[in-house]
């Protein structure tokens, strides 16, 4: 037996070295085929799909018709281009978990640290608490926003602020409750489902409101150059996921199906995108707000899209802090073993509160969805979607072994992913700064 496994792993090895272009997927389906070494889950396709969907379509979606209205209607080649490089992203950052025969790595900063030592593992970690932090605190911003507009005039009318705090203190419960994230990925579906409904009322809202107003002049522009980073910046921000990834692919019972299951989520989100973007922006133009429900006339639908992004925030915010949390107690090693239940049970306590406790007061001073969506977009998403899964996987496979074409968009990629990341945080920061003033 154990030289049959040496023989094997001399087998992958060879083909890890080849130039056929098919030689992970045969790699990763003798992973699965070999043993249960990597501890895979039962997940079926389905399970990966709905995964990559509930945690990709959120929020984003608000903000892409004014990312048209920020880049023109250049958007809608930006958002084909950003689909295709985070399918692309996507696969290639589960290959990077399986690059030396015989072992698959945990998650993103393994991967950062696998290809460059531990300058990788700072980078992809700040990029990844970043997005696990930053999420959460837009979308306190979102919920409080809402609950301000939506009970002003009534007993329940409250300042900003104070809706913000008493999200925190609400949201502060489950976390001292659960103790791990099974507890609360159930409601992720419901997020989903929240974020279609919202997508439907911008999609026949905005078409009524132009139709029955012709005297309105809509502008409208083919492209605009200065607005390019910050539209790829929220575009960026919209197919944030990749450091979940690892996760979802890990739960499949047959992990080779990961890149059909990726393509197939983002298919789906890339869909609900253009419903949103292309009637929000043909709707309302250069005027388009984020989020886009702020663009729509008041009434029944907009109240509609308002209460189910709600309903998709709250429920998303706990498996976000959750996530940190968890990441932050394994750091510090605060486990029951060192501790005992209780005091295991105090120190998660201690840490959840303090991480609550930050959110609210970025959520508190930072009142800006869209400049504030922008900024973690390009800061973070950008390199967690368009940098590191592309320059690793460069970096721990090699370059000779690929063709032409694939180094090509692997460049362009890449390319676009510095354009965002750079430019766009100088213009979110710009734009907050301005905010402020």
């Amino acid at each position: 037996m154990s030289q049959e496994r040496d023989i094997i792993s001399e087998t992958k090895s060879i083909k890890f070295n080849d130039d056929e272009q098919d030689s992970f997927d045969q790699v990763e389906e003798e992973c699965v085929l070999d043993d249960d070494k990597f501890s895979h889950g039962d997940g079926s396709f389905f399970t990966a799909y709905f995964n990559v969907v509930c945690v990709v379509a959120g929020t984003g979606t608000l903000g892409l018709p004014k990312a048209f209205a920020e880049g023109g209607w250049l958007g809608i080649l930006i958002l084909i281009l950003a689909y295709a490089m985070s399918v692309y992203s996507g696969i290639v950052l589960i290959r990077c978990l399986y690059y030396k025969p015989g072992k698959r790595l945990h998650d993103i900063k393994e991967i950062g640290t696998a290809a460059f030592a531990w300058p990788g593992y700072i980078i992809t970690s700040v990029f990844h608490f970043m997005n696990l932090f930053g999420c959460p605190a837009l979308y306190l911003v979102l919920a409080s926003s809402n609950m301000t507009y939506l009970l002003r005039g009534t007993a329940g009318e409250l300042d900003y602020k104070i809706w913000t705090i008493i999200w925190g203190a609400f949201l502060l419960i489950p976390s001292l409750i659960m103790k791990t994230l099974k507890e609360v990925t159930g409601i992720a579906a419901i997020g989903a489902i929240c974020t279609m409904m919202a997508v439907f009322v911008v999609l026949i809202q905005g078409p009524m409101f132009r139709n029955s107003h012709p005297e309105i002049a809509i502008e409208h522009d083919s492209v605009i150059w200065t607005g390019f980073p910050m539209s790829l910046s929220t575009i960026a921000f919209s197919f944030g996921g990749n450091n979940t990834y690892p996760h979802a692919e890990h739960a499949l019972k047959k992990p080779h199906q990961w890149k059909w299951a990726v393509t197939a989520g983002l298919s789906t989100c890339v869909t609900l995108y253009f419903m949103t973007a292309v009637p929000g922006y043909w709707a309302f133009g250069t005027t388009t707000q984020s989020p886009i429900y702020n663009s729509l006339p008041d009434g029944t639908g907009k109240m509609l899209s308002m209460i189910v992004m709600t309903i998709h925030v709250i429920l998303a915010i706990p498996i976000f802090s959750t996530s940190f949390s968890l990441e932050f107690e394994k750091f510090i090693n605060c486990t029951e073993e060192r501790y005992g239940k209780f005091g295991a049970w105090v120190g998660r306590a201690i840490i959840r509160s303090c991480t609550m406790v930050i959110l609210v007061i970025l959520a508190c001073f930072i009142p800006y969805f869209d400049d504030f969506m922008g900024l973690i977009g390009a800061l973070a998403n950008c390199g967690l979607v368009f940098l590191l899964p592309i320059l690793c996987y460069l970096k721990l496979t090699g370059v000779r072994n690929k063709p032409w074409y694939e180094l090509a968009f692997c460049g362009l990629t890449i390319f676009l992913g510095i354009v965002g990341c750079v430019f766009g945080t100088i213009d979110a920061i710009k734009s907050l700064i301005k905010d402020f003033l």
